[in-house]
């Protein structure tokens, strides 16, 4: 009976094309991995310096199946290599089903004085121009299938972070770029909503963990800001992506926490010991 289960399971996506950006590693490799080993047909990009490391996944990933995926190079801050993923994607799978916006990066923590303009321009160009573009050239092909975009959030975009005025920034525009889309395509019945993570051990929270001087208290800390104990994974991310796209038919403009309540509570605000 377990295994009839596992198999129905995996194909909850089953022929379905799906792009994910910022694919190679962390909460992007989940969703990934989740929607291959559902059924899905996956685009996954990365940078060019990434390209050994997402070729490698892709040959790992589809020797496990059912689904399939391939890996692509692409930057995500350059509007004609967002044109030419969707272009490939196209011409191997002759639809986009899903959209993952997810490439993004977090800069080191620093007060607002020690960001530039420049600063601030060059992560929103990743982080929210990129889901932008990336959403305008694949909507034409999602109209057709009522596909779906899923956008990857932060959960600082609801409480904020110490230090980090860029990246809280960016996130905010992600979710209310979310609802606006949303709004605008339901007519068409394409479904765009957001997901919010908290602490996913990922390897971007780990070089964070290893700039703040002492690895191993920052990452106690970090699991201790969850009530549930523990990070979460980048699987628990891809299996929540593969509910929206999936099951979840009647939720647009929704945007859901993925935190392990980290948000409950009070806790000590102040910088004093």
């Amino acid at each position: 009976m377990a295994s009839a289960m596992l198999a129905a399971n995996s194909q909850r996506y089953q022929g379905k094309v799906t792009i994910v950006t910022g694919g190679s590693a962390g909460i992007g490799f989940g969703v990934v991995s989740v929607f291959v080993q559902h059924g899905a047909k996956v685009v996954f990009c990365d940078l060019k310096s990434k390209e050994d490391e997402g070729k490698a996944k892709a040959v790992e990933l589809n020797a496990k199946g059912p689904g399939e995926c391939i890996f692509f190079c692409c930057d995500m801050t350059v509007e004609s290599q967002i044109k030419d993923l969707i272009g490939f994607t196209v011409s191997q799978y002759g639809q986009i089903d899903c959209v993952v916006n997810n490439a993004g990066a977090h800069p080191p923590h620093k007060p607002i004085d020690d960001f530039s303009a420049e600063d601030l321009e060059n992560l929103h160009r990743l982080n929210v121009t990129g889901y932008y573009l990336m959403s305008k050239y694949s909507l034409p092909h999602l109209r057709k299938t009522q596909g779906n975009i899923i956008n990857n959030c932060s959960l600082v975009a609801q409480i904020s972070q110490r230090e980090a005025v860029p990246y809280v920034t960016t996130k905010g525009a992600v979710l209310s770029m979310t609802k606006a889309l949303a709004l605008d395509e339901a007519e068409n019945n394409v479904r765009v909503n957001s997901f919010s993570p908290g602490n996913v051990l990922t390897p971007m929270w780990e070089q964070a963990a290893i700039a703040s001087g002492n690895y191993d208290e920052a990452i106690e800390i970090g699991r201790n800001e969850q009530p549930m104990g523990r990070y979460g994974t980048i699987e628990e991310c891809g299996l929540l992506c593969l509910f929206l796209a999936t099951d979840a038919t009647f939720c647009t403009g929704i945007n859901i926490n993925i935190t392990g309540g980290a948000e409950l509570g009070y806790g000590r605000k102040t910088r004093k010991e």
